[in-house]
């Protein structure tokens, strides 16, 4: 990676437990491509204490021997240490060092007893110490049956844990081109997100059909083959769940008609839908003003934006790409972008809600549905406020006809705060402007802001 973005709190977090005088035992996970050794390299850079050992699918002597290879540089005493990691981690504890496992399910695939090892190591030896031992880990999966679950030998036993995730947008901007428009802007955030190693892996200074055409379309590119591998590494037998991401990434959102598409019966669903849950690839989305273990509403969506795109145009598709060539941007994938964006369009909107409205303090901000009504971002306040707002990624000039229909749905959301009287907001954020009548109606009414791409990238 060759840039190094924000991550200032785990920045701090981090370097917090490297001067304590404490033992401290830290826990990095986070699904794969995020920075998690980059987060850990960076905070590390200006030490001499650290052993940062990238673990490998190797076997447990040969870990064993890499690992004493590579402490050896800082502590050249190891080599006459016993080559357990019994002895090997309590010896780097004794010097107060830095230890780092980096793919630390690797680790313990080869040596399952390891967790076990640490945990006696920990309650017996380490924490007499102001060591330092992290572990992290990309397999979400292993990451919590190793350390973070209940029946864990490490449950409990961390003094610090960094669950890493995507960057926001303001903080994903620092990959993009000084000289970009908020409209590229959001074309961009919309495909790639804040994944660091798609931001920073691809060229942004070529336009956007080059870069999808090169890095995505061609089976050369940096990430063709991106979703499927890290799905690979997480799940044993994929298919099953390919076919679950390509339903949801065409628009089949609630358990039914995502079983009906892949052909799995009803109640089968979730074992699949959890599963991709607890990976942090899908996300069960309720109406803000349900919640979400009660509610019998929820549509499923791909968290990832590259995933989505790769499920909805790629997975499948390749053979087409080949034939269209270079034309196969503008036939196929450039009709539709704007549809496919808008998605990220509309939590872009909901997250930029705050400050937009810096008079507000919001309790609750998402979407809400029923039946046939349905509001792209609704914020409930502090100060029994609710702000609704239209989410129009278009061509075309955003219409009163929308501003009446936003009008007509918010009417039907059942929310009320604690006075019993609410007052509502109206917000139309737009990327093609507004027609001349709901200019007018802007500029007479106090309860109703117009926001173009420029406002929102300014203020996310």
């Amino acid at each position: 990676m060759k840039h190094f973005v924000n991550r200032a709190d785990e920045l701090s977090r981090l370097r917090g437990c490297y001067e304590s005088d404490d033992a401290e035992m830290v826990v990095i996970f986070g699904r794969r491509r995020l920075g998690k050794t980059q987060l850990v390299q960076h905070s590390l850079s200006d030490r001499d204490d650290a052993v940062i050992y990238q673990a490998t699918e190797t076997t447990s002597q040969i870990q064993l021997d890499e690992f004493v290879n590579v402490a050896s540089e800082t502590f050249p005493s190891i080599t006459q240490i016993k080559q357990n990691w019994d002895a090997l981690l309590g010896y780097l504890g004794d010097q107060d060092g830095i230890v780092v496992l980096d793919e630390f399910p690797y680790v313990i695939d080869a040596d399952e007893s390891l967790p076990s090892v640490i945990q006696r190591l920990w309650d017996q030896r380490f924490q007499n110490t102001s060591g330092t031992l992290i572990l992290v880990g990309s397999s979400i999966s292993m990451m919590e049956e190793a350390t973070l679950l209940g029946n864990s030998p490490l449950y409990g036993r961390f003094t610090e844990r960094l669950d890493l995730r995507p960057l926001n947008f303001s903080a994903a901007q620092e990959f993009v081109p000084d000289d970009y428009s908020p409209e590229e802007r959001i074309f961009t955030w919309g495909i790639f997100g804040g994944v660091p190693y798609y931001l920073d892996g691809v060229d942004l200074n070529q336009n956007l059909g080059t870069v999808l055409t090169e890095e995505v379309l061609s089976q050369k590119g940096y990430l063709h083959n991106e979703p499927e591998y890290v799905l690979r590494t997480e799940l044993t037998d994929p298919n099953r769940y390919f076919a679950i991401l390509t339903a949801i990434a065409a628009g089949k959102t609630t358990s039914n008609e995502i079983a009906q598409a892949v052909g799995i019966d009803g109640k089968q669903i979730s074992t699949y839908t959890q599963k991709l849950e607890r990976l942090r690839l899908i996300e069960r989305e309720v109406p803000i003003t349900e919640e979400k273990a009660k509610s019998r509403r929820g549509r499923y969506q791909i968290l990832d934006p590259l995933f989505r795109f790769w499920f909805r145009f790629v997975y499948g598709k390749e053979d087409r790409y080949e034939r269209l060539g270079e034309d196969a941007y503008d036939a196929v994938i450039e009709p539709e972008l704007p549809n496919f964006v808008s998605q990220e369009f509309e939590k872009l909107c909901q997250d930029v809600l705050p400050n937009l409205y810096p008079e507000e303090t919001f309790l609750d901000i998402g979407r809400w549905w029923y039946k046939e009504h349905e509001v792209d971002a609704v914020g409930f306040t502090t100060d029994d406020t609710m702000v609704v707002g239209e989410c129009k990624f278009t061509n075309a000039p955003l219409d009163y006809g929308a501003l009446a229909s936003l009008e007509d749905h918010a009417s039907e959301i059942r929310w009320t705060p604690e006075t019993g009287d609410r007052d509502t907001k109206y917000a139309l954020f737009t990327r093609s402007g507004a027609t001349r009548s709901v200019q007018e109606a802007v500029s007479e009414r106090d309860d109703l802001q117009l926001f173009d791409l420029g406002d929102i990238t300014q203020h996310a």
